[in-house]
């Protein structure tokens, strides 16, 4: 439409020319210079505009949690001494429910326009803010003119977790373990050698008496403790998943957006909730100062050695919050391959919804080699499947083995803790 206009303007100045030159009038030199000159001005009004913006772009935090918001501002200056009528400004960024393009009129000279958006992250992964679009004309509309911004950056949301306050597990039942043969910063029980201080060190790892023999220095070297490992698993193979069919949209209220509070809850699918699941274990036995690792087979195979601290948490939630259920591989096939980085004596925590009783079996063959299983079964039938977990949560009672069960809607904090069993081998940490 708007290239018809200026096409219509363009023929008309051609013919107001042409009808000058076979008249002689000056009626049709004046039309003809009119719109000439129309037409060299709203080009130069045009280029102006879009060539004298500044627009600034700030994001709070570029890491972020479902359920918690995403914050940004954004601030748009003229830098000519000519007003903008109209200015848009597109953003493409990929974040759901992430909407902060704008319309701007009548931004004067040397003006500037300042807005806030505010997204509430409702599904985990990593994703672009950016880039923008700016889109402005001259007054008439005849040169309208765009400005692409290609810079990007990227916002990670992180899966929710709840916070759990005890969480029961099977108590050991070996007096000791080897040393792993693996290095850590933390003090433990474990001191595997010596060696020369270095910047950074505390003085509390310091040897005094290879200090005292050497007359420098000399501080421990320790290795984790394999008994106080935990090791979660959570069941990214495609086999199982399911999810809950959408739900109505909810009435619409007479009031305002800005005054409608909506409660968050989390998305009806077994995957989601399976990595909610291991995020929030992670984060509460993490917060205890245990050593805990992750075997995960999604559309990547992820294996994070276990190890303590801040560090290992934010390794943890990177990681589940680009994990996807695509793998192929079951989970009892993923033990089995990667059982060789589980010593004797080692807790393994496996989250899954799948429902064969097959399950039960291989948990039990797990607990005969020394290793200390608990399931978390997230029920697929309350998320609209056909198979329950009901009667594989039974096996693995009937079998000492402990078991948890996630329904859809449940709050996790409730549900991890109280154990599923009565058995006195169980204790809460």
């Amino acid at each position: 439409m708007i290239g018809h206009r200026r096409t219509a303007v363009f023929l008309m100045a051609l013919v107001a020319l042409i009808g000058g030159l076979i008249t002689g009038r000056d009626l049709w030199f004046n039309l003809a210079y009119l719109l000439g000159l129309l037409l060299i001005i709203s080009f130069a009004w045009s280029w102006i505009n879009i060539n004298s913006l500044h627009l600034s772009r700030v994001t709070r935090t570029r890491r972020t949690q479902v359920g918690r918001p995403v914050e940004e501002r954004f601030e748009v200056r003229n830098t000519s001494i000519l007003p903008k009528l109209w200015l848009e400004v597109r953003d493409f960024s990929t974040l759901p429910g992430h909407f902060s393009s704008r319309v701007l009129n009548n931004l004067g000279a040397r003006g500037s326009y300042s807005w806030r958006t505010t997204t509430i992250c409702k599904q985990r992964g990593r994703y672009q803010l950016g880039p923008l679009q700016l889109r402005t004309s001259d007054p008439f509309g005849l040169f309208p003119m765009t400005l692409d911004l290609e810079q990007t950056t990227h916002v990670v949301v992180y899966p929710m977790t709840f916070d759990i306050h005890r969480f029961a597990l099977p108590i050991g039942v070996l007096s000791g373990g080897d040393a792993l043969r693996r290095r850590t910063h933390h003090v433990t029980t474990n001191a595997s050698g010596v060696r020369d201080y270095a910047p950074g060190d505390s003085f509390g790892r310091i040897h005094w008496p290879s200090t005292a023999r050497r007359s420098r220095l000399i501080v421990k070297e320790f290795e984790l403790d394999p008994l106080a490992d935990i090791w979660i698993v959570p069941d990214m193979a495609v086999f199982s998943h399911v999810a809950a069919p959408p739900q109505q949209e909810k009435q619409r209220s007479d009031l305002p957006e800005w005054m409608v509070m909506e409660k968050f809850e989390l998305a009806e699918t077994t995957e989601e909730y399976t990595v909610t699941a291991a995020a929030s274990l992670a984060q509460f036995f993490l917060r205890q100062d245990r050593a805990v690792g992750m075997l995960a087979y999604g559309q990547s195979n992820e294996v994070l050695q276990a190890d303590r601290g801040e560090r290992q948490l934010n390794r943890f939630l990177e990681t589940l919050a680009v994990l996807r259920a695509e793998g192929k591989v079951p989970m009892s096939n993923v033990l089995q391959a990667e059982l060789h980085l589980v010593p004797r004596g080692t807790t393994v925590i496996c989250i899954t919804p799948q429902t064969d009783q097959e399950w039960g079996t291989v948990a039990k063959q797990l607990h005969r080699r020394g290793l200390r299983i608990v399931t978390v079964l997230v029920n697929p039938a309350s998320f609209g499947g056909m198979l329950s977990s009901e009667p594989l949560l039974s096996l693995l009672q009937a079998n000492n083995l402990l078991a948890y069960q996630i329904n859809a809607g449940d709050n996790m904090t409730e549900v991890f803790s109280s154990a599923k069993s009565s058995s006195s081998q169980f204790a809460f940490s």
